[in-house]
Parts: C-alpha cells; sequence; structure tokens
C-alpha cells in the first residue's frame, strides 16, 4: 500500500471530532430484490398509509425503496404518558396526511402558514412513507412502560472495529422517512418538528439517497460495488421480518426489529486498493456483481464446490454475511440501505459513506450473529461504525380511528 492505513484512519477520526465520525457494518446478511432491482416496477405515487403492517419496509419499487431518505432520532421531552400518547396522535395525524397529499388548509392571512409550500400549494404524495419505531430508552421510568418493552430491544451493542460517536447513536422514536425526491423529505421533517414541538427534540439526523442501477441490476454503494442482490422477498421475507413471537408483548405482534447503523466509507483509502483485492474482500465482481464463482449478479454461489475458499475467499464478506446453510437460513434480514455525503472533515477527507438499516424478528438471532461473523472481517479497515442504534417498529395504524402505539399506550 502507498498509504499508511492506521495515519489514514487517526487522522479522519479526529477530523470527524464534533461532526460526523465515522461509518460501520456494512452490508449485513440479506440485500435487494433481484426482480425490482432489475427495473420491473417504476417509482410509486403514493403508498398506502394504513394496514397490518408500516410502510416503508417492504415497499415495491425499482429497487425496493424510494430514491431520497432521512434518518431522524428523538429525544421525547412529553411529560407524562396521557403527553406521549397525544404525541403518537400528532405523528400520526402528520404522517397519514403528508403520505396522501393534497392542499394545506387557509389559516387566514393573520396567522403563520399552515404549510412551508417547499413543494408548492398542493402537496404531492411523492412515494412518501413515515416508518415509526420507538427505542429502548422510552422504556425507562418516565411513562411506565417499563413492563411493556419487546423482549430483544436494547441499546444498540458496541462491536468491536466500532467508534461510537455519543452525539449519533440511540434514540427515544426514530422516524425513517422515504420519498421520491429530497425536496418532500427535507418538507416532511420540517412540518413534523414544527407540529411536535415541545414534545420531542431532535437527537441526530441523515439524509441519503439512493444510486440508480448502473448500467442495470441494483444500484451501487460508495465503494463501487452493487449494494443489495439476495434480500428475502415475498413469503420468505414475510416470516423473517414481522414479530409473530407470543412471548413479545401482545402489542408488538406485527411489527419489526429495525438496526440503523450509520457507515463512514474510508473512499479515498479504499481508490487505492487493487481491483483484485476489492473483488476478494467482497466475494464479487465490481463490474456485474456476480459472485466470484459466477457469471451474473443474481447467480447463487457455491460454497459447497469451493470449501478451501480457493474462488470465494473463506473471510469474503458475502460469505461471513451469508454462509447459505440451513443452520443459517433464519438468520436473514431485509436490509434497506442508503448513501449519505456530509461533504468534508476538518482534514479535508470526504465524509460519505452509507446508512445501513435492516428488520427482522430477532434482532440477537439475526442482526447480532450475522455481525459476530463479521467482526475483523477485511473490509473493516475500509469503513468504521459511529452511530445508529436499535429500534423497534410499531405495528400498522389499521384505520382513519387508530394511531401509533394505540395498543401500547391505552
Amino acid at each position: 500500500m502507498d498509504v499508511s492505513r492506521r495515519r489514514f484512519l487517526s487522522g479522519a477520526a479526529a477530523g470527524a471530532a464534533g461532526t460526523a465520525l465515522t461509518g460501520g457494518m456494512l452490508i449485513g446478511g440479506a440485500q435487494a430484490d433481484a426482480h425490482a432491482a432489475a427495473g420491473g416496477q417504476a417509482a410509486a405515487d403514493s403508498y398506502p398509509f394504513h394496514g397490518a403492517h408500516q410502510s416503508g419496509i417492504l415497499t415495491p419499487g425499482p429497487s425496493g425503496k424510494q430514491n431520497a431518505s432521512c434518518y431522524a432520532a428523538f429525544d421525547v421531552t412529553a411529560k407524562d404518558k396521557g403527553a406521549l400518547a397525544d404525541l403518537m396522535h400528532t405523528l400520526t395525524d402528520r404522517a397519514r396526511a403528508l403520505t396522501t397529499g393534497g392542499a394545506a388548509p387557509d389559516l387566514g392571512v393573520g396567522q403563520p402558514p399552515a404549510d412551508s409550500d417547499v413543494l408548492g400549494p398542493d402537496i404531492p404524495a411523492d412515494g412518501l412513507t413515515v416508518t415509526t419505531s420507538v427505542g429502548a430508552s422510552l422504556f425507562d421510568d418516565r411513562f411506565g412502560l417499563g413492563g411493556h418493552k419487546p423482549k430483544n430491544l436494547t441499546p444498540m451493542r458496541i462491536f468491536p472495529n466500532d467508534s461510537p460517536e455519543p452525539a449519533w447513536l440511540h434514540g427515544d422514536l426514530l422516524l425513517q422517512i422515504c420519498a421520491n425526491h429530497p425536496d418532500t423529505v427535507h418538507h416532511t421533517i420540517r412540518d413534523i418538528a414544527k407540529h411536535t414541538r415541545g414534545a420531542m427534540q431532535l437527537r441526530w439526523k441523515i439524509e441519503g439517497y439512493n444510486s440508480p442501477p448502473r448500467p442495470s441490476g441494483t444500484g451501487r454503494n460508495l465503494l463501487g460495488f452493487k449494494d443489495g442482490t439476495a434480500n428475502p422477498t415475498g413469503g420468505t421475507a414475510e416470516q423473517l421480518i414481522w414479530v409473530d413471537d407470543p412471548t413479545e408483548p401482545a402489542w408488538a405482534q406485527g411489527g419489526s426489529y429495525q438496526v440503523v447503523r450509520l457507515i463512514r466509507m474510508l473512499v479515498e483509502f479504499w481508490d487505492r486498493v487493487s481491483i483484485s483485492e476489492q473483488e476478494n474482500m467482497f466475494g464479487r465482481r465490481r463490474d456485474t456483481g456476480a459472485p466470484l464463482d459466477g457469471t451474473n449478479e443474481f447467480d447463487t454461489p457455491d460454497y459447497g464446490a469451493d470449501p478451501k475458499g480457493n474462488v470465494i475467499p473463506l473471510d469474503s464478506h458475502i460469505r461471513l454475511a451469508n454462509p447459505r446453510t440451513p443452520d443459517t437460513a433464519d438468520q436473514r434480514l431485509l436490509r434497506r440501505s442508503y448513501n449519505y455525503d456530509l461533504g468534508l472533515d476538518q482534514n479535508g477527507n470526504i465524509q460519505s459513506g452509507h446508512i445501513f438499516a435492516c428488520y427482522q424478528q430477532d434482532v440477537k438471532r439475526q442482526f447480532e450473529t450475522v455481525q459476530t461473523r463479521l467482526v475483523n472481517e477485511p473490509l473493516i479497515d475500509y469503513v468504521q461504525p459511529f452511530g445508529g442504534g436499535y429500534f423497534f417498529v410499531l405495528p400498522g395504524v389499521a384505520d382513519a380511528q387508530d394511531w401509533y402505539g394505540r395498543a401500547l399506550l391505552s
């Protein structure tokens, strides 16, 4: 190598202090829908707000997700359980209205305008989804909810190779806001902040974008590799992500455990690595996304024919993340990740990377088991975790009379 990795990493970390530090877990185990990623569907104008599950997890589209996103964690400042319920009513009302779209009400010339008009006088739905989750800290002694916490909801575990920055960690609530265009995302977070002032306060926020297929298939991450090639789909996905464990609280049935990991990718350092070394670290070809023993992106790697890792190294990312054995089949998870760019750190290095988000029935059985296998993988020299958290996606809002967390707070 013609650059000292340790010197680069220490400089990058120092330069990021006080802003966005570094990055983290890269690709988890499971990735994006093959048919959708191949361009089978166009971006939708709107997604349903009501249903058994919240939108924004199994959302159809050309890559299984909208083009723009925001992950915003909040500290709840509501004073008691009743005020928390009021907050959840307000969040539901605003999310329902914004995902539906339409003209904002006219409050009269003597009042502040009902809407910022960032999207014009008629608010488009623009494929907006607002996915609301709760963190472990919401179940402390403030609201009397301790006995109702999902059984595996804890603060995010810190793994070896992580570089946690407290300003970017955890939160009582998390809003995952996704839409077809970034101005819709901005409009949404601004509207919600306006209507919930005094009841919750932003803790951290990061915006992401989805790369289109180039030239085809799945979009690429900022290391240049296709990001999302083996996500569970259809009934398999349903069986892996929605909580149906009778030992979980009754209110939590139909929800999902969400892991968000903020990743800094050390792109300047990565760009000095040979293509063969890059491909061996991933276990895939950079140009096509095919496994090293295959031809096409969606070919299934044959680890049985390569027991010593002569073709796909034993410590490659795809082999560690998803060994493809009967014993690891129920460890798969659904990922829905985005790229981000925060500009430059104070040392002049690019602050960009990956917002890793995944969903599962059991964060211990799925995410933590996968991530444990990935500890000390070769890719860790080029990515660093710095933030995010564990959250529980609330079950869906059934109808116009329902609201986020009703079964938990009633």
